[in-house]
Order: C-alpha cells, then structure tokens, then sequence
C-alpha cells in the first residue's frame, strides 16, 4: 500500500444564488487503497480540525447502487472509469497529480451547497409515468408469464439504471434521455407495462421536456459516462415508442 500526496480544486459554493469559486487543498498521505469519498472524508477531518467548513458533497451507500455520489472529476462525471464515484479507488491517480471536483452541471440540477445539487427532476420523471398499475395480492409465480430471454435481458439491463445523473451532466445539451428512456423500456418491454405503454411514454417525455432538459443530439456522451453501462439503444426505443404513442393520441386510439 502506498500514500499519495494529492492537490484538490474544489468548487465551493454557499447556495445557488452565491459566487461560487474553486479553492485548493491539499489531500496528505491518502492511502492508495481508499476510495474517492473516503479521500474526502480524510480531508474534511483535517478542515474540520481546523476549524474550518468542510467540503459538502453527496452520498449514501457507497456501493454504486444508490447514485447519490454525484461528482465531476477532472471534467468527467464520476471520474470516466465507468464506476460511481463512490467505487473510484485513489489507485486510478499517481502521487503529486491535480483533481478538479465540480458538481455536476445541468440547468435541471439546481446547486444546493458545493458539490450537492438537487437531482429531484429524474424522481419527477419517474413520478410522471415509470410504474405499472397492478392488482395487489400475493406475488404470482415467475413463470406465470412467459417472457423471451432476449427481452427479459433487455429489460433487465435498462433496469440496472440507478439515476445518478450522469448522462445529464455528461450531455453539452443536458439531455435526460438516456435515464427516461431506461425507466421506460424496462417497463415498456415486459408484458405488465404494456398496457399502459402509450401513456406512459407520452407522460414521462412530456415531463421531461417541462422539467428543462435537453433534447438528445446523438453525442452518445451519455452512454460513455453511464456507470452501469446503459446503452443509447433504449433511446431509440423511446423515440420510436414516442411516435407510435403521439399517432395513436393523434386519431383517437390513446388519450
């Protein structure tokens, strides 16, 4: 195991309406071992020692299932090795190397304090539309319902979106398409969404679009920082599934 003697630029920002400024630190003996937020951690200590206010940022499992950790290294979200940041190792940086911390940036991510801001928007997309209406009582058994392995595989890879946030951040146009549509094909591939497929497509686009995300310009930027790998082929599903939904509203058959 060995240390590491780190120089961090991090954004510092009191609440949105503030000036914001990058400050520098620096991070002493950090064992090449921890993990990002654990280097934080250390550092925030040593402020805190100080007497001065430590460095706010996002987090809750750190395990890479719960997307809270939500930061830009070095201009990549998460640091651009395709893990949350919270399974960032410090043994991805060499002694002596310079980190720039942001927050992810997006007009929909309002900042909240430093490296926190507000991912509310993605719950209110999923709010719009990314569930099935079911009947409640006992759980049926799995193979009640016959499902090809080619799709359960595709919805199941949708599904292992965590709505970090990523894609947005990583977007020029902060485009929210590649999380709605990985919301919407899990559910839109299996035979439970179908029914409600139409509306659901139409309400969780319509939403976005009023949330203030972009429109997706085939940069695939999005697909590039998605920690969990999701692919831009559900945002071509979405498109198609949107057309289809919006011609069927059109002549009557969905409203």
């Amino acid at each position: 195991m060995a240390n590491l003697n780190l120089t961090l630029k991090v954004w510092r920002q009191e609440n949105a309406q503030a000036q914001g400024r990058i400050e520098t630190y620096k991070a002493k003996n950090i064992p090449d071992e921890a993990s990002f937020l654990e280097m934080l951690d250390i550092v925030n200590e040593e402020l805190v020692h100080e007497g001065k206010e430590p460095i706010h940022f996002d987090h809750d499992c750190r395990e890479g299932i719960c997307g809270m950790c939500s930061l830009t290294i070095n201009g990549v979200p998460h640091g651009g090795k395709k893990v949350t940041t919270c399974q960032l190792h410090m043994r991805q940086f060499k002694d002596g190397d310079t980190i720039w911390i942001e927050p992810f940036r997006a007009a929909a991510f309002p900042l909240l304090r430093d490296l926190v801001v507000d991912r509310t928007a993605l719950d209110k997309i999923i709010a719009a539309g990314g569930f099935v209406d079911v009947r409640t009582g006992a759980a049926p058994n799995a193979n009640n319902m016959p499902v090809r392995k080619k799709t359960a595989d595709a919805a199941f890879d949708a599904a292992a979106c965590i709505g970090c946030g990523a894609c947005v951040a990583s977007c020029k146009n902060s485009a929210a398409m590649l999380f709605t549509s990985a919301k919407a094909a899990h559910l839109n591939l299996l035979p439970q969404g179908q029914p409600e497929k139409n509306k659901r497509v139409l309400a969780m686009v319509r939403q976005m679009d009023a949330l203030g995300f972009g429109n997706c310009t085939n940069l695939y930027e999005c697909e590039a920082a998605c920690p969990k790998g999701i692919s831009v082929d559900n945002i071509a599903k979405l498109n198609r599934d949107y057309m289809i939904a919006c011609a069927s509203e059109a002549v009557g058959v969905y409203a």
